[in-house]
């Protein structure tokens, strides 16, 4: 037995809001769009992970979500323009990650990091 695959399932008023901040902002494509779920996905493949944590480092709240980019710059370039609240950073953190807090239009706080 073995894990294939890990999705996180954000709860939404409107699927449609999601198109700006997880296909334009960060570049994810939709896989599946049922109507009522909309299924977004990047290139590439990793482990599936789950973490559990008491706080978010550096004295943060946990985030809802978090998302490993490869140019954290031009994520929270595009992130900005968008007009998507950036609630924390950009950062770079001790233990070797740059990022920032950002809520997506659900209201989740999504953790945007590079490794460094």
């Amino acid at each position: 037995m073995a894990v294939r695959r890990i999705v996180a399932n954000v709860a939404a008023e409107r699927i449609d809001a999601a198109k700006a901040f997880y296909g334009d902002a960060l570049g994810m494509s939709v896989v599946m769009d049922l109507g009522w779920i909309m299924t977004f996905a990047a290139e590439g493949s990793v482990a599936p992970q789950v973490s559990v944590a008491t706080e978010g480092g550096s004295g943060t709240p946990v985030p809802d979500l978090s998302v490993e980019v490869d140019d954290l710059t031009e994520v929270h370039r595009r992130m900005q323009a968008a007009g998507f609240s950036i609630e924390y950073g950009p950062v770079a953190e001790p233990w070797g990650v740059t990022r920032f807090y950002v809520r997506d239009p659900f209201g989740r706080v999504v953790n945007i990091l590079e490794h460094r």
